[in-house]
């Protein structure tokens, strides 16, 4: 009990220090003026950026634990380059792919899907089978719209920490859960804080997947407001990347109208989203 409610403060603690830090955000650094549906500036003014209140907090109330160790391998350093893992789109064109992690979830998910359908881009979502397995509904929604769902286990551990049979139970479970869900297994999975070693990569193989890390980093998980994750994307995206972000586990208010800011923008810089397929 003194252990849960330590974690409790220092969750609260972390929300005051991520709100005060995202009102000090510099308004107009993600003007982009050529943009389609972008709105108009005012007068000699760059057009208004996405909101800028902090979501920070602890995952919404549904899921049955905190994400273990949410940051630990988050930022320089995670998703470690290895030879068998995709960072990249095999393109030399303007493809790129948006991926998002950690849900589905019953409010972040369908904001992410209307602002995708909007503009009849696709996308790959890496599911959490304990989310999955509470809201079906969303896999079929999210694959009956053409997007592609992926594997990223079962309750979102750090797989190089389990023995082989744990690796094997967390992902497994998640690629029987989306088959018996959707009539098919997911080919693509992504580990938990981009953390392969030989052990589960094999695993990964074995269960018919191929592995695909991230090449940009949007820092949604930091939520250090909407403007710095979408001057984030549009500053480092390159043809080819695979852009990271979330759509599950915590408030993800901030990358809903980040997306809804940095998409527009994309396309008219002559990016076109695709799915992952390997």
């Amino acid at each position: 009990m003194f252990l849960q409610a330590g974690i409790a403060v220092g969750v609260l603690a972390a929300g005051h220090v991520l709100t005060s830090l995202d009102a000090d955000t510099p308004d107009g650094s993600m003007e982009h003026k050529g943009a389609p549906q972008s709105p108009k500036p005012g007068a000699g003014g760059p057009p208004p950026p996405p909101g800028h209140a902090a979501q920070a907090g602890g995952p919404d109330a549904y899921r049955l634990r905190p994400m273990a160790g949410e940051t630990s391998m988050s930022g320089p350093g995670a998703s470690p380059r290895h030879a068998d893992v995709a960072f990249e789109l095999p393109t030399h064109t303007r493809e790129i792919a948006l991926t998002f992690d950690d849900g589905p979830d019953p409010r972040y998910t369908p904001e992410v899907l209307r602002v995708l359908r909007r503009h009849r881009v696709q996308a790959t979502f890496f599911v959490v089978g304990e989310c999955a397995v509470e809201f079906p509904d969303l896999l079929h929604t999210i694959a009956g719209e053409g997007h592609v769902v992926a594997n990223h286990s079962w309750t979102h551990p750090q797989l190089t920490k389990l023995a082989p049979g744990r690796v094997r139970s967390e992902l497994g479970r998640t690629s029987s859960l989306v088959e018996d869900t959707l009539g098919a297994a997911p080919t693509l999975a992504r580990a938990p804080y981009g953390d392969w070693d030989q052990d589960s990569l094999r695993i990964c193989n074995k269960l018919g997947m191929s592995p695909v890390g991230w090449s940009v980093d949007s820092q949604d998980w930091t939520c250090p407001g909407a403007e710095r994750i979408a001057s984030t994307i549009m500053d480092e995206t390159a043809p080819g990347a695979i852009v990271l972000s979330h759509d599950g586990g915590g408030a993800r208010t901030q990358t809903v109208e980040a997306l809804e800011w940095y998409l527009p923008r994309l396309l008219d810089r002559g990016y076109t989203p695709v799915r992952i397929q390997y």
